[in-house]
């Protein structure tokens, strides 16, 4: 009856990480990338090795921290609540990717349905044009009013944008395969799949 009782409020307690040393690695890290790229983008050579410098620390420190969560994870430090945490921070994670995208083609639904034939004058929004930009037609895709982005050519189907979609699509099944290989418990398998998706982009 004790071992049941103890075993249970394990399971109720909550595993709070030690302090850890990585988020300041990680902030000097950020620092270095950005000083470097802003040195470097203004015309000074030592910038990009500045830029460089910050990448390695980056990549030191996300293969320390994410080694140190799985030390944790493999020593069974985490219980159901830490797992039910992890899950959920995942979830606002993809949340927050969609409601970004959700934003992204409503702004371009909004400029091609709405704000462009409002300035072309379509419907009731004759002085909208007339006020606005007098003469402006309203066509897509749009460069606009007056020419102002300048002479474009519309991007071929079957070129980049084929590419990038075969890209994406590959990358999906390769992290797809990585999944099933982490369940299965077979590492070999994980990292070259894993190595895969991150080559694809």
């Amino acid at each position: 009856m004790t071992t049941a009782s103890h075993d249970q409020n394990a399971d109720e307690r909550y595993y709070v990480p030690h302090g850890s040393h990585w988020p300041v690695v990680g902030s000097l890290g950020l620092l270095f990338l950005m000083v470097g790229v802003s040195v470097w983008l203004n015309g000074a050579d030592a910038g990009f090795y500045i830029m460089l410098a910050g990448f390695a620390i980056m990549i030191f420190m996300l293969t320390g921290w994410f080694g140190t969560v799985i030390g944790e994870s493999v020593s069974g430090l985490y219980n159901a609540q830490v797992d039910k945490s992890f899950r959920q921070g995942m979830f606002w994670f993809i949340f927050s990717e969609v409601m970004f995208f959700a934003a992204f083609f409503g702004a371009l639904f909004y400029a091609r349905n709405m704000s462009i034939p409002w300035l072309g004058g379509d419907s009731n929004n004759f002085f909208t044009n007339l006020l606005l930009w007098e003469g402006y037609e309203s066509t897509w895709p749009s460069n606009g009013p007056g020419n102002i982005g300048g002479n474009y050519e519309a991007m071929p189907p079957l070129g980049l944008p084929l590419i990038n979609t075969v890209l994406l699509l590959s990358s999906s099944i390769t992290v797809t395969i990585a999944h099933h290989a982490l369940i299965a418990a077979k590492r070999t398998q994980l990292t070259v799949f894993l190595a895969a998706t991150f080559l694809l982009g």
